[in-house]
């Protein structure tokens, strides 16, 4: 039986000289390997009790819907800005190379539900640190955020704290 870390493919050098790129495409195309990807990281979050599960765009949507769907969970959209028809609560925030703007419906998260974050990949954790305060600018608590991949080289674990982050690989390095 093929591990999950046997599904990504590491492509060297992109999208620069001295970066190897965690491509999580290669599990989705994969029926065993995205199965594997969605038990893996539910059964990370097991004992956590949660209310709502949260995901941005586009493959926390990926991860995050079948985590809700088979808790039973209703599934929060965090989409870039302009994206979502409805009022909207907002945060800016610090990408490597200029700024970001992620937003939630202002109806999605009632105050006090307990909240699963659901990504792909957590590097610097700068996305990640925005989603937990925009989820608390609507009074929700953040219980855990879970991915599938960690890139523990680019210190996002350190950045969010105190909140429980797991991850279903973890690379050392960049």
């Amino acid at each position: 039986m093929k591990k999950l870390e046997d599904y990504v493919l590491s492509i060297p050098d992109f999208p620069e000289k001295g970066i190897i790129f965690r491509d999580v495409t290669s599990v989705l195309q994969d029926a065993e390997g995205l199965h594997l990807a969605i038990d893996t990281m539910q059964e990370k979050v097991a004992d956590l009790e949660y209310d709502v599960v949260a995901g941005p765009e586009s493959r926390g949507f990926i991860f995050g819907t079948p985590i809700a769907y088979n808790s039973r969970k209703p599934f929060v959209l965090i989409r870039k800005a302009g994206k979502l028809p409805r009022e909207t609560v907002s945060v800016s925030y610090d990408l490597e190379y200029g700024k970001a703007v992620i937003e939630m419906h202002k109806d999605s998260i009632k105050p006090g539900q307990r909240v699963l974050i659901v990504d792909d990949l957590i590097a610097t954790g700068g996305t990640t640190e925005a989603m937990i305060k925009l989820i608390e600018s609507l009074g929700g608590v953040v219980v855990g955020v879970v991915v599938l991949i960690e890139l523990a080289g680019l210190k996002g674990r350190e950045k969010l704290g105190s909140y429980r982050l797991e991850s279903a690989i973890c690379y050392p390095g960049k």
